[in-house]
């Protein structure tokens, strides 16, 4: 399985970037416009729709159109995942249908002195046995840009 991770520091307090992480919205704000995001549903464990926190069981069902090219990519994943201590919270999504064969986002979240450590990990592999993991770990070129776009706007959106 491929990993990709990128950490940054966000020079704004915990409980504010926890919260905005803690909604779709975060999400919609967090992805690049050329990618053509769309969130076609969202629901809550019990199935209520479009709750208002992103909570273990939520399902996020999403669809995205690179450049306005080609069909669009439906995927669905449910957060399996979300716990917050003192000055540490995470939660966990997993791709349940989608292009990949296993996707497991780990969003993680430390206080500092007025400031939050924001953690993104990847575990992931693509279908097809030996060339699908190996065009997997090659991904990182396109990872890296994508996840340094969304620290930079987690910074743009939240600090002073």
């Amino acid at each position: 399985m491929a990993v990709y991770e990128r950490t940054s520091r966000v020079r704004a307090p915990f409980d504010e970037v926890w919260e905005f992480y803690s909604s779709v919205d975060g999400l919609v704000a967090l992805t690049p416009n050329w990618l053509g995001l769309r969130i076609e549903a969202v629901s809550g464990p019990d199935g209520e729709p479009d709750p208002p926190e992103l909570v273990e069981g939520t399902t996020i069902e999403l669809s995205l159109q690179p450049f306005g090219l080609g069909p669009r990519q439906r995927t669905t994943s449910v957060i399996v995942e979300r716990r917050r201590g003192d000055g540490t919270a995470l939660f966990r999504d997993r791709m349940v249908e989608g292009p990949f064969s296993e996707w497991l986002h780990t969003h993680a979240f430390y206080a500092g002195d007025g400031d939050t450590i924001v953690r993104d990990r990847i575990e992931y592999d693509l279908p097809g046995g030996t060339p699908g993991r190996l065009a997997a770990r090659a991904m990182i070129v396109g990872m890296a840009p994508m996840f340094r776009y969304r620290h930079r706007r987690t910074r743009d959106h939240l600090e002073d």
